[in-house]
């Protein structure tokens, strides 16, 4: 992990961290007992970059990433344009976007500093992820839309099929929602 931690902070990136399943997973592989890391379908890494929002640039800086560890899966995403994406308002941070991900135990972030001291951000706290539940951000209860785009993503994750302890929290309850 510290390999992939130190190449993504090559790139100097504003407010960048590698988030979501790189953090969650290997602590519920190691909460599982597992010997051997699961597979990644994708590091992410992110940033905030209000002066280039340019997709091609995040393309660029995939392409950099590769070049240093070929065999990762990267996906570098500048956060300062995924609310176009995700049909929201802007985010003010990288921290913020993080926030706004759909589980808490999905929302965690780390980076290291300029003194390789590895760094954490868990907007949403670490006791969901430690505790092996997944459950939505605060975000994601807001609304009956977002509340339905959680439950999709649980389903079609399928966590529990490979770390069997997790709990899994529904978003709401029928008609909750009036």
């Amino acid at each position: 992990m510290m390999e992939i931690i130190k190449a993504a902070s090559t790139l100097n990136l504003p407010d960048w961290w590698i988030c979501a399943g790189f953090v969650r997973s290997k602590i519920w592989d190691t909460l599982h007992g597992f010997d051997k890391r699961t597979d990644l379908p994708d590091v992410d890494v992110i940033y905030f970059d209000e002066e280039n929002v340019d997709e091609m640039t995040e393309k660029k800086l995939e392409g950099k990433l590769r070049a240093l560890l070929p065999d990762i899966p990267w996906s570098v995403k500048n956060e300062a344009r995924m609310h176009i994406v995700n049909n929201i308002p802007p985010y003010t941070s990288s921290e913020d976007a993080i926030s706004k991900f759909p589980e808490t135990a999905t929302a965690l972030g780390v980076k290291i500093d300029k003194n390789n001291r590895l760094i954490l951000t868990a907007p949403c706290g670490i006791d969901d992820v430690l505790n092996l539940e997944i459950k939505p951000t605060p975000y994601f209860k807001e609304t009956k839309e977002r509340a339905n785009i959680y439950e999709e993503r649980v389903r079609k994750k399928n966590w529990k099929k490979t770390w069997h302890n997790i709990k899994i929290h529904h978003s709401y309850v029928k008609d909750e929602w009036s």
